[in-house]
């Protein structure tokens, strides 16, 4: 046992700080976030939004909870966007005592790792969905169950009895399978909500850690009236590990017999449904302490993040050595805007998507969990929407320009609310003309950055930034062209983008000759069209 113990601290020592080496289960994951009540938090991060910013690949990188719970936990709170500051601050506190004290934190996750089978996924469908409600014949079960009992005594005094006691045993094993298939998840959630509130009652005897919720002692005390009842349920999983397959079988022989388990389960969830409050209060607080540690070894791992200062008075962002944690070996980036929306410029690969995503992605951790990629950052208060990675929808019968309508046009919808919002999007109706792509970017683009919004977007539109010079600061990405080679530097660059490398791109990657002339002829006409055009105005 000493042994034992010893090498999970050692374990838990080493892996504070790293990524996971394990898979993910996403629609186990997303139980908890897709069942809760988020209708008052600040925003929920769309479905939209999450792809566009790979969210299932951050958080990936930045998942380190110990427990399932704990992950579930952190996946809706990545995904809800709250304003607590109070929160954050006792969070921050229980941050750096885990970050510091290594002994407490490994006490911590010692009882947490009993928490990671995948059957406490399951837990919170106790007290976010509809519990099953016993069958109108359930009177047949408690008739079968008796009868199973008193032929089982009598055939003692009599062998007549057996025959009876064997045909009920048949019946008995068929509601008994039946019951097991059809409420297998709750079956097997229950022993795991037992061992939920022993840790929670544990964890809450804990000093530094009973301030995450100062009520929770009443909760822990109404679920541990269910207790007795819960612990049947929970000794075949005690059995299997101790006792092996002789006592499991000799278990399932007595539930069958006298239909232990539907008899038990349904009074066990006819109490459990009233006690949701109480159960989701447990579940948030081991989840939250779980979550915590997570975030301790995600900075623990960083060579260079910050706590962001989030302001409430006006909408200036400005981040020094801002970068992409999922890129390797990111090029940071330092950018400042107080009035302005941004507009990016530059070639394809240079840089411009990635950035969009990068100020997206720290705000929305900047937010959830007070932890940036950056050397400092600062920015509002605000929600986040995108329109960044759109695709036909073929099922629905949508092209990509009309998708693009419809993201574009909720976005309107939303920057007339209150709130500043934070638009990305990315080369805004390409799947069009280039006259009315411009035309309607320009009106889209200005109608967007009123009402204190702020708008992050890219194009290849040079007409656009002559149009929106006003209304946004311009950037751009650019590139080296060698005779043989392109190089990236991925350097944002004030001003907008003045060489243009496209054809140059094409002959050296070794394009027909002819067709690399007739390119550059066609774009000096164009050229000179424009040129023209600009001095009649």
């Amino acid at each position: 046992m000493f042994r034992k113990k010893r090498k999970q601290t050692k374990r838990l020592t080493e892996s504070f700080g790293k990524l996971k080496n394990e898979s993910f289960d996403f629609q186990s994951i997303r139980k908890y976030f897709e069942n809760k009540d988020n209708s008052k938090a600040f925003q929920v991060l769309s479905d939209k939004t999450c792809l566009d910013l790979d969210f299932e690949e951050l958080f990936m990188f930045l998942d380190r909870t110990t427990s399932k719970i704990g992950q579930q936990y952190l996946y809706n709170n990545l995904r809800t966007i709250e304003i607590d500051p109070q929160k954050t601050s006792v969070n921050e506190e229980i941050i750096q005592l885990l970050s510091e004290d290594a002994a407490f934190r490994i006490k911590i996750q010692s009882q947490l790792e009993r928490l990671s089978k995948y059957d406490v996924y399951r837990i919170s469908e106790l007290f976010q969905k509809e519990h099953p409600q016993p069958p109108k014949w359930f009177f047949v079960v408690k008739l079968l169950s008796f009868t199973s009992l008193l032929s089982f005594i009598l055939m003692f005094f009599s062998p007549n009895f057996l025959f009876l006691f064997l045909g009920v045993f048949a019946t008995n094993f068929i509601i008994h399978i039946w019951n097991k298939k059809n409420l297998l998840s709750i079956i097997d959630a229950i022993p795991q909500l037992l061992r939920l509130n022993n840790f929670a009652n544990y964890f809450n005897s804990i000093k530094e850690l009973k301030k995450l919720n100062p009520n929770l002692a009443g909760f822990i005390k109404t679920i541990n009236r269910v207790k007795y009842r819960m612990s049947f349920l929970k000794l075949e999983t005690k059995l299997q590990g101790e006792f092996e397959s002789i006592a499991w079988i000799f278990l399932e022989l007595v539930k069958i017999i006298f239909l232990l388990e539907p008899l038990l389960l349904f009074g066990v969830l006819n109490r459990l449904n009233t006690k949701r409050e109480e159960i989701a209060n447990v579940f948030e607080f081991v989840g939250r302490i779980d979550m915590l540690i997570s975030i301790a070894s995600l900075r623990k791992g960083l060579d260079n993040f910050c706590i962001p200062e989030i302001n409430n008075t006006d909408k200036k962002i400005k981040a020094i050595d801002i970068y992409h944690p999922l890129i390797i070996n990111c090029t940071t980036n330092t950018l400042e805007v107080s009035d302005k929306s941004i507009l990016l410029t530059g070639s394809n690969m240079a840089g411009k998507t990635s950035f969009i995503r990068t100020i997206g992605l720290n705000l929305i951790t900047g937010l959830t969990i007070n932890t940036c990629f950056a050397k400092s950052l600062i920015f509002p208060v605000t929600r986040i929407f995108s329109a960044i990675r759109i695709s036909d929808d073929l099922l629905n019968d949508k092209s990509y320009y009309f998708e693009e309508v419809l993201t574009i046009k909720e976005m309107i919808t939303e920057s007339e609310n209150e709130n500043i919002n934070l638009f990305l999007l990315d080369e805004i109706y390409k799947g069009t003309n280039t006259i009315e792509r411009i035309s309607a970017g320009k009106a889209v683009l200005s109608t967007l950055a009123k009402n204190g919004n702020i708008v992050f977007v890219s194009t290849h539109d040079i007409e656009l930034t002559e149009m929106l010079s006003e209304e946004y600061e311009l950037f751009h990405f650019s590139e080296i062209v060698n005779e043989k080679t392109v190089d990236f530097d991925y350097k944002l660059k004030k001003g907008k983008l003045k060489n243009r490398n496209a054809i140059k791109i094409l002959q050296i990657n070794g394009y027909p000759e002819e067709v690399v002339k007739e390119a550059i002829v066609i774009s000096k006409e164009l050229d000179k069209i424009s040129k023209t055009q600009k001095e009649k105005h």
